[in-house]
């Protein structure tokens, strides 16, 4: 329990937590590891150095001329015992001991124990092979380091040995006070690995827009919940235009699987699209149509940009057949709106027209004005259930006529017109974009007229293999030199202000019905624009 709510406490929260909390684990076995070796490698080292120190001077007693007199005379006057003390002392040694080849001793630090069995039962090398080493043996002073050296006589015969030992307690010490270096090493390597921990920590901050590793894994799971909400194919590549991320409705616009979308090429994935524009330049593209697998999609394509850099893009695509959809019904929408609107607000003034005949008691000017436009209405409806049995194309000349009305425009429609013959395939919405957008044309260019010459015809057939379509105006006409120009993007005789997208949309559409579209000069004066839009589908083979 109490181990639970210690970790409860340390619990990390912050980068910088992770961090030291991960360092200092590492730190602290890394100095358990270093003092390990350390202190077995300078334990080892100076056991070595110790033993070859004891041995050396092992060799020099036992060459001496004057021990090895003496221990063959049995030593009466105990000169071994006064020549290995005295050399004790000078090189630091626990014992130095001159012994025969019975074990006996001639030299000890405890002169008591002269004349005693050497302890240890390690001295059958040297007195048996005269052989020289270094062993480590509990004696009578304790376990020690000590070397062995064997002392011939003049004929090569092994007389007895020379021992020099270091107590391993005096080792043990030794080695303590040969570590305070290492150790001080150590917290110095410690206190570096912080600073380095702390240079790391505010660099990582800094690439993580100071987001903590909770937020990030917020982040990364909203993001994903989002981009599956999204219908619209949304794709991320890196600067090399390599996908890292795709959600599942890019998958299905591309036909891959998730496996093997991530880590392709953009290129490879969706060759036709221009991505690698964006890469290379930097510009969003909004809004353009690009072809995939046979598909007609829709991009918005942006960069994704850091200090200036660019670090990859994201596209987002979806069918524009949906979007179309959904445009058709806005289209109708507003069409319908804009009917209401027109004949609630042209009706408003008649309504007032006649309350004003009535009490002013003209009773047959209000009469006659009821019948004329009654019949005047009546009329167009007719005709158009009658030649236009299509709703929505029916509806946008409907609303245009209400239009003309409201802007003081005499709008006629030619009565020998028919639209009978509208195949399935062409979408009836593009119809009315077409219409929409060159009727609205002539009113703006017959605005500037005269009241008697503001006038606008339509007319339209299905007669024969195509839909023709033909708009007149009486207004100024279009400059020769802008007739090229007029079905571009932005270009307007009338000025750039908002201007320059309907004959833009127009040429669009008849570019997807296969149709085409003509402008001359009107007579006396004005446009006249023509579209004929082809009954059978053109298939590119």
């Amino acid at each position: 329990m109490r181990l639970y709510r210690l970790l409860t406490i340390i619990k990390p929260k912050t980068i910088q937590h992770y961090l030291a909390y991960m360092v200092a684990g590492l730190v602290l076995i890394q100095l358990a590891i270093t003092w390990f070796l350390i202190s077995d490698l300078t334990s080892n080292l100076l056991k070595e150095q110790i033993g070859l120190r004891a041995l050396q001077t092992a060799q020099s007693i036992a060459h001496m001329p004057m021990i090895r007199d003496e221990l063959l005379r049995n030593d009466p006057e105990g000169r071994i015992q006064i020549l290995a003390e005295n050399i004790r002392q000078k090189t630091g040694a626990t014992f130095i001991v001159v012994g025969d080849v019975d074990n006996k001793r001639f030299s000890h630090p405890v002169p008591e124990r002269i004349g005693q069995t050497f302890v240890g039962g390690d001295t059958g090398p040297v007195i048996k092979e005269g052989r020289s080493y270094v062993s480590e043996a509990v004696g009578t002073l304790g376990r020690s380091i000590r070397s062995f050296v064997p002392i011939f006589s003049q004929d090569g015969e092994i007389i007895g040995f020379v021992s020099v030992g270091y107590l391993s307690t005096s080792v043990k010490k030794s080695i303590a006070e040969h570590m305070n270096r290492p150790l001080i090493f150590i917290i110095l390597l410690t206190l570096f690995g912080f600073v380095i921990t702390a240079c790391i920590t505010r660099h990582l901050k800094k690439i993580t827009l100071n987001l903590e590793p909770a937020e990030i894994t917020n982040l990364y799971l909203e993001r994903g919940a989002v981009l599956e909400t999204i219908r619209e194919g949304v794709i991320a590549t890196d600067h090399k235009g390599e996908i890292r991320l795709a959600n599942n409705a890019a998958l299905k616009y591309t036909c891959f699987y998730s496996a093997e979308l991530v880590g392709k090429h953009i290129d490879d994935v969706i060759p036709c699209a221009g991505l690698k524009h964006a890469l290379t330049t930097g510009e969003s593209e909004f809004d353009q149509e690009r072809i995939v697998n046979g598909q007609e999609l829709i991009f918005n394509i942006v960069p994704v940009l850091k200090d200036g850099a660019i670090k990859g893009l994201v596209a987002s695509f979806r069918r524009k057949d949906e979007l179309d959809r959904i445009s058709h019904e806005l289209s109708s929408i507003q069409e319908y709106s804009e009917l209401l609107r027109g004949q609630t607000h042209e009706y408003s003034n008649k309504l007032h027209t006649i309350a004003g005949l009535i009490q002013i008691e003209a009773y047959q000017e209000a009469l006659d004005l009821v019948a004329r436009e009654s019949s005047g209405y009546e009329d167009i409806i007719r005709f158009l259930n009658k030649a236009v049995p299509h709703p929505v194309i029916a509806a946008i000349v409907l609303g245009k006529y209400n239009r003309a009305k409201e802007l003081k425009i005499n709008f006629h429609v030619d009565r020998e017109s028919t639209m009978l013959d509208v195949p399935d395939w062409i979408q009836q919405e593009k119809i009315v974009t077409i219409v929409g957008n060159l009727l609205d044309n002539a009113f703006e260019a017959v605005l500037e007229q005269n009241k008697d010459n503001r006038n606008v015809f339509l007319s339209f057939t299905d007669l024969g293999n195509d839909i023709v379509f033909e708009v007149e105006d009486s207004g100024p006409g279009v400059p020769p030199a802008q007739i090229e120009k007029i079905f571009e993007k932005g270009i307007s005789s009338k000025g750039s202000a908002r201007r320059g997208l309907g004959l833009y949309l127009v040429h669009q559409r008849l570019d997807e019905l296969g149709g085409l579209i003509t402008v001359s000069a009107a007579k006396p004066g004005g446009t006249l624009f023509s579209v004929i839009i082809p009954k059978v589908r053109c298939t590119i083979v």
